[in-house]
């Protein structure tokens, strides 16, 4: 399917570069592009050859140079949308970018809308919806694991299985139909046998990839680790240790931190985001009542709570709110400060937690390995060839065609008929057209894409 018009769009990051990349794509960008850049040869980019580099300038209506640039030129259908494409890299400065842009727009083209170059890439059958995402993801990706796990997807890894499970399950259909157009035969029980295998065999391979839907929210997303404690426990402490970085002012007044500070570090290819917040404690400041509140708040969210509490102090009231707030929840206990005399009471604190409570010292690097090693417990080593759902509108496809699939497992043990294993099978082949995008409506795509940047 072919958009009819021709879109544009800054390609890369606004800011203060190198260089910059405009991107069109329709039938008329070529002609487009033509309009506003003239090469150095005076050579019109109408009989250039297909993935050309050509050296000139953009101009403005009135052939003023606005900036020195750089053309590419990729021809339908080899081009990332399929379509004709035309790339202008030019100086990386805001406005050498808007002025480009802005003459691409005067001689015809319109703005892209958010990931509509994706959007047409896979209306016009170069990618399926599932390998669309993948694309999100690798822009995304904050770990080197992340993005070999995204490329992965984006080869066609998951979207491949699950086309061969729907294939498996069009091929028993096709046997099941065949055997109800001909009713005089009486089906054997070894035939039915088979094709309850058949069945099983798909259920298997889908709930595997189902499975793996955790690590994929994990590599995409990463784990949420708050770390909390009332003031000059330790936490900003931690966090800048932990990424290596003096992220988090350090000092004895207690309260320094009065907002949330996140920052990402890559722990074994997952990316974890660590959440120093305010101390917790009762204050008449208002800034600080108001970075304590965000405090609780991320404590809600958290994947993991690190709770801190200062060995060398004497338990207090606030102590026992940090407890009252981690209550029932995924938490490791770090007894901060283990290098100084004990005077805490470290029983009741014990009670709060399943998981080991550990002694650590950031002056003598004490506990820390620990630290890393309650994480990894949390970590599912898996391959990153494996494939997995990328969000949770595909988690749910995925689970209601297992059911599907389930069900007519269920119609050939309660000997229903085979009429009913194939209305079952049918159902659940439909949602596998909706994981690829071979079946899916327009609003769903629309969404789908508006996650995206607008380049892209």
């Amino acid at each position: 399917m072919k958009q009819g018009d021709t879109i544009s769009a800054v390609a890369t990051a606004f800011g203060t570069a190198g260089i910059g990349i405009i991107r069109m794509s329709g039938e008329n960008s070529i002609a487009i592009a033509d309009k506003v850049f003239t090469a150095m040869n005076n050579k019109s980019l109408m009989t250039a050859p297909d993935r050309s580099v050509i050296f000139g300038h953009v101009k403005d209506a009135n052939g003023e140079i606005i900036d020195e640039a750089i053309v590419l030129i990729m021809r339908s259908p080899k081009s990332y949308t399929m379509e004709n494409v035309v790339e202008i890299q030019c100086h990386g400065g805001v406005e050498a970018l808007r002025a480009v842009l802005r003459r691409t727009f005067e001689a015809g083209a319109r703005p892209a809308e958010r990931g509509e170059f994706t959007k047409r890439a896979f209306l016009n059958g170069r990618l399926d919806l599932s390998q669309a995402q993948a694309v999100l993801d690798i822009i995304q990706a904050k770990t080197p694991t992340a993005l070999k796990a995204a490329e992965n997807q984006l080869l066609g890894k998951t979207s491949s299985q699950i086309k061969k499970i729907r294939r498996e399950i069009l091929k028993i259909v096709a046997h099941i139909e065949a055997l109800i157009d001909f009713p005089e035969d009486d089906v054997e029980d070894i035939v039915i046998n088979e094709i309850d295998k058949k069945i099983e065999l798909q259920i298997e391979e889908a709930q595997e990839i189902l499975n793996n839907q955790h690590r994929g929210k994990l590599l995409r997303e990463g784990l949420k680790v708050a770390i909390i404690g009332k003031p000059n426990v330790g936490k900003s402490s931690l966090l800048n240790y932990l990424t290596q970085s003096e992220r988090a002012i350090v000092t004895d007044i207690p309260g320094t931190t009065r907002d949330v500070i996140e920052e990402f570090i890559d722990f074994r290819g997952i990316p974890l985001k660590l959440i120093d917040m305010a101390g917790i404690r009762d204050t008449d400041n208002p800034i600080e009542k108001i970075g304590i509140n965000r405090a609780v708040s991320y404590i809600e969210d958290a994947d993991i709570i690190f709770a801190l509490f200062d060995i060398s102090r004497s338990f207090s009231d606030e102590d026992s709110r940090i407890l009252d707030l981690i209550r029932n929840r995924q938490v490791l206990i770090l007894l901060t400060k283990s290098d100084l005399p004990a005077k805490i009471n470290t029983m009741r604190i014990k009670e709060y937690s399943k998981e080991e409570v550990i002694p650590i010292s950031i002056k003598t690097d004490s506990g820390i390995d620990s630290i890393f090693k309650f994480i990894s417990k949390k970590i599912e080593k898996d391959s990153l060839e494996m494939s997995f759902v990328g969000n949770e509108r595909e988690s749910i496809i995925l689970s209601d065609s297992i059911k599907h699939m389930k069900e007519a497992r269920d119609a050939i043990e309660h000997d229903l008929g085979l009429d009913f294993v194939s209305i079952d099978l049918r159902s659940a082949l439909e949602l596998f057209s909706k994981l690829t995008g071979e079946s899916v409506d327009e609003d769903v795509i629309d969404e789908i894409f508006s996650k995206f940047c607008i380049g892209k």
